[in-house]
């Protein structure tokens, strides 16, 4: 059944309860701007409401699961900048946490790029993900002179421990899918022609299961740290608006459309 037939996301859902959540930007890598991301929690609500749902598939079109934010759209903004990453901020907090509450598994499937607070945010808000051996996951936030958001900064630590996300998060290290599964930020590799397959087949055991089991245990496992997130969501977004309005981030944002590295001067 088709839920959202078109637009910058798609959403179905199988006869076995299998609901098909794709980002539709490929031209921009998935790369996430605040119409983008409000349709995608317009879909992920949609996909909540749905009666028969037992499992929930995130894919990327394209040629990249998701690259992060859309560095030309935040570029182009200017000293207006920080009003217009408080809205993307609060819209992609509101994504993971509907992704993070909702009642069913998310299985979420990764070619291409996972990086910055949306690519890499989404997999940390996953409950399994399984990645094609070409993909590549990266933070990226700091690296434009931003701060990870999508609720990373307390999600990356649980799944992969504090020293390894300080790691993630500072110096920017772009891991293979092996060392993504080798730390723990993913469930499984798989070659690449097989990903999608793969990560189906997860998601129809997933809806084969006892749904309350599944839900339950699901909650319980988020709830273990769920209010660490939601306590780090206010100053994730306080932290990046603010960071968004300095040199830093307009040289770094620049930085990456020119293709160069950043001279970062701390003002």
């Amino acid at each position: 059944m088709k839920l959202i037939e078109s637009g910058m996301v798609l959403l179905d859902l199988d006869d076995d309860g299998v609901a098909h959540l794709r980002l539709n930007r490929p031209e921009a890598a998935n790369g996430m701007n605040v119409p983008f991301l409000r349709a995608l929690y317009d879909a992920v609500m949609v996909a909540t409401g749905q009666r028969g749902l037992r499992a929930l598939l995130l894919t990327g079109e394209g040629s990249h699961f998701c690259a992060g934010g859309d560095v030309k759209t935040f570029a182009a903004k200017g000293e207006a900048l920080p009003d217009y990453l408080r809205e993307a901020t609060a819209w992609l907090q509101n994504v993971a946490q509907g992704l993070l509450a909702l009642p069913v598994p998310v299985i979420t499937a990764v070619h291409g790029f996972a990086a910055g607070g949306g690519g890499l945010g989404l997999v940390c808000a996953s409950d399994l993900v399984v990645a094609a051996e070409s993909a590549r996951f990266m933070s990226g936030a700091v690296r434009v002179g931003m701060a990870p958001d999508a609720g990373s900064s307390a999600t990356l630590p649980q799944l992969v421990g504090v020293r390894k996300a300080m790691e993630i998060l500072l110096l920017n290290p772009t891991l293979t899918a092996t060392e993504a599964a080798e730390i723990g930020l993913i469930t499984r590799v798989v070659p690449d022609d097989e990903l999608q397959r793969t990560a189906l087949d997860m998601a129809r055991t997933v809806a084969d299961g006892a749904p309350r089991a599944l839900g339950a245990t699901k909650r319980l496992v988020w709830s273990g740290l769920g209010h660490r997130v939601e306590a780090q969501l206010p100053e994730e977004a306080r932290t990046v608006s603010e960071l968004s309005g300095t040199a830093d981030a307009r040289e770094g944002l620049a930085a990456v459309l020119e293709r160069r590295r950043p001279t970062f001067t701390g003002t």
